[in-house]
């Protein structure tokens, strides 16, 4: 499960590339999070860890969406 810092990057990542046809840049994203470089690369590195997006720390502004949604939880809470 994503932490709402990383559901919101997500969800930025995706609506920008839909409305630009691009991937927003690290600057763009600290803009829009309000939160330091080092903190969206963080976030960068746990999204990409997780395998929604395609990202490598040495090239900071090449990002690939690979899931927009966050995935559903699959533990069993709250199964019926």
């Amino acid at each position: 499960m994503l932490q709402d810092i990383e559901r919101k990057v997500l969800r930025i990542i995706a609506n920008f590339s839909v409305g630009r046809r691009r991937t927003p840049n690290v600057d763009e994203l600290c803009v829009k999070t309000g939160r330091s470089r080092a903190g969206v690369m963080e976030v960068l590195a746990i999204l990409a860890r997780e395998g929604y997006i395609q990202w490598d720390r040495s090239h900071p502004n090449d990002i690939k969406l690979l899931e927009a949604w966050e995935r559903k939880e699959t533990s069993g809470w709250g199964r019926k």
